[in-house]
């Protein structure tokens, strides 16, 4: 792939010819415009055609009920910017729709960062924005500008103390998620190779402060642009226009704003819980060359020594570095199931083996339905997966009947599948744990699980054999990245759907009025990790449950038995009468629809939007379910210093 090209993003394909016209019929229900919508952005769309259907999503909105395009999750986003955004907001509009987002874009005034953070401004106050941008560059950050500094440490702490109050500023004011973009060095070097040895050239002030910034986002915390890194890939050099930088003051060339609003929009789509978790790989001139079935396994083109078998190679050699960091495979062949199995258990040069598939749907049934099934087999949204598939048609076909899953374009020659997969950036992330690291043997386990489910006589015998042990623990400092990737990623399990970022869960561990839980399963198979998060508000004598979220995985385990013994006990250790329970219905939780009637709640009518249950405690009795309980000292009020364990 020539990076040169990343502007057109090569991974999506050309716009139709008549794509005006299409935006132009985009109508009928709801769901119907909004899956319409997302089909149009799926496109590598240049300026005219991001323009076109940012002002359909517009028109469209503003005749809709409420201003919002239903189907589509709503997103305000405040950009603050030392540089013109008014051409780079169409565009994230646009991106958006791509994400299955609909953005509302608010622009601070030309340079007026440090007034709106400092000064309450009403931009802030009126919008109440779920994400601020600050994008500055070396223009807009004292102590960066070009040319040799006598001081590099104080121009360095200059730099960063500038930025730093800036985002403290913000932080006093909003919850809002912080996303702040790095610095990319300008191609102008004073010394050549020397500029990164001389003191206080100006790539070593900004490769010191890229270091702080860092450093401040751990703090704050908030979420890195990586705008450096877009900035080597496609050269310095295309990146800044000195031109357009003098007659509009554009902080970087036009051409590359479809590829910043795609990197942005992965870190808001992240943030959102949109994230992908899964990629499903075809395999016949995909994984390897050739087609099993017709040319045996034998007749495959695959490994060293040849030029496309090596480029196959590579690319289960992505596949497997996708997985090491917790991203699930699954395969998607239309295949002879034994045939296909063979490949994997039985070619000497396979790189993927079959325990490293998490779901393997080799058969002859369209795409669409097979891509229905994994998603189900593995308990997330078809919105989770990414197809790798050589074959146009099959691309094509899923893109219609399934325009949330990711297909990326592929070109002829399989030496580029790789870049065109990792450049996408599918499987972005705000952060990783070692829960993430572990995903991959949570899934293998509980196929261990399934396994001795069909061996047992009944589901109590089951959950016996399990040997579970559960524990529960207030936020805190260790857990806290976890509990915002769950908030912000949990969908089909989570009775509200608020989200909540490291900032918020940071403010909540201290509040007298809030009570908190993480929760953790652990079996005779292995630990399963955080598998749960729960915040109550404290209402008089009430607890409402502001959010309750788990992990698919723990289905039909009564693990949400043991939630609500340790709230209900909680609680009345802390002069609580009643909680309340809240269900705000989103077109992927219905799975929890009567999750607090299952419980013993008692339904109390609808208020701003969402259901209430009541659960009275004076007359609670445990449920006590087949498991262990672990209690951390302090959840349970009455109990002494320890943990307290059943």
């Amino acid at each position: 792939m020539n990076p040169t090209a990343f502007d057109s993003l090569p991974w999506l394909p050309s716009p139709p010819q008549d794509f005006r016209y299409r935006c132009q019929g985009v109508g009928g229900d709801a769901r119907s415009v909004a899956r319409q919508l997302r089909v149009l952005a799926g496109h590598a769309l240049g300026d005219s055609e991001m323009r076109q259907l940012a002002r359909t999503a517009g028109a469209l909105k503003a005749r809709s009920d409420g201003g919002r395009i239903a189907g589509l999750r709503s997103y305000t986003l405040a950009i603050l910017s030392n540089g013109t955004t008014s051409l780079l907001a169409p565009a994230l509009v646009a991106t958006a729709l791509r994400y299955g987002i609909d953005l509302q874009v608010i622009e601070g005034n030309f340079d007026q960062v440090i007034h709106v953070a400092t000064a309450r401004d009403p931009l802030l106050q009126a919008s109440s924005p779920d994400g601020i941008l600050v994008a500055l560059d070396h223009r807009g950050i004292p102590g960066l500008d070009g040319g040799l500094t006598v001081d590099e440490d104080a121009a360095v702490a200059e730099a960063i103390g500038h930025l730093a109050g800036i985002c403290r500023g913000l932080r006093s004011q909003t919850p809002a998620t912080l996303y702040v973009q790095n610095v990319a060095c300008p191609p102008y070097p004073m010394f050549g190779s020397l500029d990164r040895r001389v003191s206080g050239t100006q790539r070593r002030r900004i490769e010191r402060v890229a270091i702080g910034v860092n450093h401040l986002l751990d703090e704050l915390p908030g979420v890195l642009l990586d705008v450096d890194g877009i900035v080597r890939t496609v050269g310095s050099e295309h990146w800044f226009d000195e031109r357009q930088w003098h007659v509009a003051k554009l902080p970087f060339s036009q051409e590359f704003v479809p590829l910043y609003a795609d990197h942005l929009l992965r870190l808001i789509a992240a943030s959102t819980g949109m994230a992908r978790k899964c990629l499903v790989l075809d395999l016949d001139n995909t994984l390897w060359g050739g087609v099993v079935g017709d040319d045996g396994m034998h007749g495959l083109v695959l490994g060293q020594g040849d030029a496309v078998g090596e480029a196959f190679l590579a690319v289960q050699r992505a596949a497997g570095w996708l997985h090491s960091r917790g991203v699930l495979l699954a395969v998607c062949s239309k295949n002879d199931d034994a045939v296909a199995r063979a490949a994997f258990r039985d070619h000497p040069d396979m790189l993927l083996r079959l325990e490293d598939i998490a779901v393997f749907q080799a058969n002859w049934h369209d795409k669409a339905t097979n891509l229905r099934a994994i998603a189900a087999a593995l308990s997330i949204g078809t919105d989770a997966l990414v197809l790798l598939d050589d074959n146009p048609t099959e691309r094509a076909l899923v893109r219609s009947e399934l325009p949330e899953v990711a297909v990326p374009e592929l070109r002829a020659d399989p030496a580029g599948y790789p870049a065109v997969l990792l450049a996408a950036g599918y499987f972005e992330t705000l952060g990783f744990t070692s829960e993430d690291r572990a995903r991959v043997g949570h899934y293998r386990a509980d196929a261990q699980r399934a396994a001795l489910a069909t061996s047992c006589v009944d589901m109590d015998a089951y959950l016996e054999s399990l040997e579970m042990t559960i524990h529960f623990a207030p936020f805190d400092a260790v857990g806290r990245a976890r509990i915002a990737q769950l908030a912000n990623r949990s969908n089909q399990f989570n009775l509200t759907t608020r989200r909540h970022d490291e900032a918020a869960i940071s403010a909540l561990e201290s509040r007298a009025d809030v009570f908190t839980l993480q929760i953790r399963l652990a079996d005779r198979f292995g630990d399963n990790g955080m598998i749960g998060v729960v915040i109550c508000t404290a209402a008089g004598t009430d607890w409402v449950i502001d959010t309750w979220l788990m992990s698919c995985r723990v289905l039909n385990r009564r693990v949400e038995e043991a939630v609500l013994d340790v709230l209900a006990t909680s609680g009345r250790a802390r002069g609580v009468t009643r909680l309340v329970g809240l269900y705000i219905p989103t077109d992927r939780n219905g799975m929890v629809r009567d999750h607090y009637a299952r419980l013993g709640f008692e339904p109390a009518g609808t208020e701003h939007g969402a259901d209430r249950w009541h659960l009275g405690l004076a007359d609670y009795v445990p449920r006590k379910p087949p498991m262990r309980v672990v209690v951390a000292s302090g959840i349970h009020a009455s109990e002494t210093p320890g943990e307290a364990g059943r």
